[in-house]
């Protein structure tokens, strides 16, 4: 896809805050107020994952072939713009070039790499990279582990974790320290920080268990899915969400040996998922059905349908700022849908 670059009058707009307009209506869920934040630069954008980061109170949207991290204030829903913190591409395989996935920690935000492989920190004063790492193979997820100052990063094509130790200070560096093999994976990743523990899946239909102290895959649970995908934490609770593709989520207990708590029916071509700890909703985007799903969690893991709007076509990243938005992308309009969730079990 070929990125089409923004004027200066535009620019100026991008930096004082978000242009905001109204999201194409397939007559929208009441309970879920939609809009659109468009990233301004002229072109498709191939998302994939996104998240909130509670020490800078932004959700963090890699922006894929762009090469920017755009950061989106929840109260304001304006947005900010790092530029070229990796290098931009005009390709559609997300491979080529552009970052995808970010996590913050230590003052820094991690970011992917896919032109150079390499996993890359920014500092959150100057936006400017202050330390580098190559990787073994294309990245997926970055994740920062925070009791173990560290970064995860999976890479589904070596079938592996690769792992490197943050170092802070006035010349931070990033120090590779190993891997952690993970057969038939790994697809999506999640840090457990009460309990120390790392969670993440095989493409088919098991979530793997990863002690953060002794990393390897130390537990495999079937969970019904015919293809795996995103993973959430219900962390006060202790309670794994996984996305299946096929248009499901499950709730899972890792306590009880990866026990099934509950399930419901979603649209199709589930990816990323999120959960939104306030008001105990799942959001689950289906790629294929042009929609997202609303669930409501009780204390028991049962999981029951509250509402579904419309999003778009390939909407398959999803965010949430632990409130009353989630953040869904919309790849072909280069843009991300703000819903308001009013939606109540």
């Amino acid at each position: 896809m070929k990125s089409t670059w923004i004027g200066t009058g535009l620019l100026a707009m991008l930096v004082c805050g978000a242009i905001v307009a109204p999201a194409a209506a397939k007559g929208p869920h009441p309970a879920l107020q939609q809009r659109q934040i468009k990233l301004g630069h002229g072109a498709a954008l191939d998302f994939d994952d996104m998240g909130y980061a509670a020490s800078l109170h932004r959700v963090l949207v890699p922006a894929a072939q762009s090469g920017d991290l755009v950061l989106i204030d929840p109260s304001t829903q304006r947005m900010q713009r790092w530029k070229h913190v990796v290098p931009p591409g005009s390709g559609a395989d997300r491979e080529d070039a552009g970052t995808t996935s970010a996590s913050a920690g230590m003052g820094m935000i991690f970011v992917s790499d896919h032109q150079d492989r390499e996993v890359v920190a920014l500092s959150e004063r100057t936006h400017r990279p202050v330390a580098r790492a190559r990787l073994a193979s294309g990245p997926d997820y970055v994740r920062y582990v925070a009791p173990l100052k560290q970064v995860w990063v999976s890479e589904p094509r070596k079938a592996q974790i690769e792992r490197f130790a943050v170092h802070g200070g006035p010349h931070p560096s990033l120090e590779r320290i190993g891997v952690v093999p993970v057969k038939g994976g790994p697809e999506s990743l999640v840090v457990d920080v009460a309990r120390g523990v790392a969670y993440t899946n095989e493409w088919k239909d098991h979530t793997l268990e990863i002690p953060l102290h002794d990393p390897h895959v130390a537990a495999r649970w079937p969970n019904t899915c015919q293809g795996s995908r995103g993973l959430a934490l219900d962390a006060a609770d202790g309670v794994l969400l996984v996305g299946c593709k096929e248009g499901k989520v499950v709730a899972l207990m890792p306590a009880a040996g990866g026990k099934v708590l509950g399930h419901a029916a979603t649209g199709a071509g589930v990816d990323i998922i999120a959960w939104n700890p306030q008001l105990r909703h799942v959001y689950a985007p289906g790629a294929r059905s042009a929609t997202l799903s609303v669930l409501h969690m009780d204390a028991a893991g049962h999981l029951d349908e509250v509402a579904t709007a419309p999003a778009a076509k390939h909407s398959h990243c999803v965010a949430t700022d632990g409130r009353d938005h989630a953040y869904v992308c919309d790849p072909g309009a280069g843009a991300i849908l703000v819903y308001t969730d009013k939606a109540q079990p």
